[in-house]
């Protein structure tokens, strides 16, 4: 086999190329999901795709950024980040620093990463499935799971490169637009939570270990599984992947405490902040909706039309095309397991921003009360419809859908009904959908630049 001519990091480049071929057959047939519980409480689900030797794992944790402390906003992020930084010795296995952990991933040629977002912290395993790859893989992304080593030193220079990060960032308009645009939606809930060098200054290993030991355990693990293993095959390497974590049956799983929702706006809110820029940053929004919510499908289809088609928006239509007051302008929901900002966002020379604003308020307020044509429905849902196979043509696209199911506790068939639920909505639909989540006379609205 000509493949077999390359070594294990080449091998994998060239599987992963060569699956793009095969995925985009493979994506317009069934995607059955398999799903089990394992006597830990770890929930897997396994798409079974054997055309290729390759295998990715995804493993959340209810462990993001919304269970960060107020007073320590980072610390999940950051102990994600710490999690690669070396392993402990155990069980007779040595010590392996930042650097041999990484040396030995790329001898295996494999990847191994992870990640913190507002809801999950994942871990994600890519790798091909031979037989004298695979146990080697699973063993040390088993190691670097259970057994991180969290060395100080390295949290202590890490932690001042973070820190210059965070001081240049604040430099930059749009991330202060961002910041202000995040705090005066979200309030006083963890999504709105912003990392600055005094949260990180008062994040300690002793913190960063305390969060691990209480958030990653099996009973909190879902699994998402796809590549070239049966069901048997991959029940046994979640509970390898698992094996060296605090070990708790589901009955012994503490539960999490919940959270708060993210509060709605009461009255609008304007923050004019002054700022020397060429261009004026300009973001309107509120709280939308969560992902579990009905309306899912009617407000993504909806948003299509009003700022999220690209040139064919409303929102381009009005502001760019007619008006000539934006390059790019656009709107999107972004919700989790709690309410996700809806956004607008545009930018404009300064002595602009008024009426951009203006043009942009008046064109969300008429799509939430008139909401889309037929005209508009039909290009929204075609392109939707027709785009769908690009979403799932890879296995790295698969696997973030697969989690994504898995996450948001998503009907199995999820990705089978995923044209039909697009297909069947009305405009009717989108008018209601975006009637109960949206009030345009109740926004933020940020404004930094204009007038500096």
């Amino acid at each position: 086999m000509l493949i077999s001519k390359f070594s294990g990091s080449a091998k994998l480049v060239v599987l992963v190329a060569f699956a793009a071929l095969l995925q985009g057959h493979a994506a317009l047939a069934a995607l059955p999901i398999q799903h089990w519980t394992q006597a830990s409480g770890a929930k897997v689900y396994l798409v079974e795709s054997h055309g290729i030797p390759m295998l990715d794992v995804q493993i959340d944790f209810d462990a993001g950024d919304r269970r960060d402390p107020v007073d320590k906003a980072g610390l999940a992020t950051m102990v994600s980040n710490m999690s690669a930084k070396g392993i402990t010795a155990k069980s007779g296995l040595p010590t392996l620093d930042e650097n041999q952990l990484s040396e030995a991933w790329a001898d295996l040629g494999a990847a191994f990463s992870a990640g913190s977002g507002r809801d999950r912290m994942s871990f994600s395993l890519r790798t091909l499935s031979y037989p004298d790859l695979l146990p080697k893989a699973v063993a040390l992304a088993a190691r670097q799971i259970g057994e991180p080593a969290f060395p100080e030193a390295i949290w202590l220079r890490d932690r001042e490169r973070i820190d210059a990060s965070i001081r240049e960032a604040n430099t930059r308009p749009a991330t202060l637009a961002a910041k202000a645009f995040s705090a005066a939606v979200y309030g006083k809930h963890p999504y709105g939570f912003d990392i600055t060098e005094e949260t990180l200054g008062r994040i300690s290993i002793a913190d960063m270990r305390q969060f691990y030991s209480r958030f990653i355990q099996p009973c909190r693990a879902k699994v998402s599984v796809v590549g070239d293993v049966t069901r048997p095959q991959a029940d046994a390497l979640v509970k390898v992947l698992l094996a060296r974590l605090p070990q708790n049956d589901a009955a012994g799983c503490e539960a999490l405490p919940p959270l708060a929702e993210v509060e709605p706006l009461a009255a609008p809110v304007t923050q004019a902040i002054a700022f020397q820029s060429a261009q004026a940053h300009v973001l309107i929004g509120q709280p939308g909706y969560r992902r579990s919510d009905p309306d899912f499908f009617a407000l993504t289809v909806g948003n299509y039309t009003l700022g999220g088609g690209g040139f064919v928006s409303r929102l381009t239509s009005q502001v760019r095309e007619k008006r000539g007051l934006a390059y790019s302008v656009y709107s999107y929901f972004s919700p989790g397991l709690h309410a996700g900002a809806f956004t607008i966002g545009l930018q404009t020379r300064p002595d602009q921003a008024e009426q951009a604003v203006k043009v942009a308020r008046e064109v969300l307020a008429k799509f939430v009360t008139e909401g889309p044509s037929e005209a508009e429905l039909k290009a929204a849902k075609d392109n939707l419809m027709g785009g769908f196979p690009l979403l799932i043509d890879s296995n790295a696209k698969l696997i973030a859908n697969v989690a994504n199911i898995a996450w948001n506790n998503l009907p199995l068939n999820y990705l089978d009904t995923w044209t039909a639920q697009v297909e069947k909505i009305t405009a009717a639909d989108i008018k209601a959908a975006f009637a109960r989540k949206l009030q345009p006379d109740r926004m933020v609205t940020v404004v930094l630049g204009a007038g500096a």
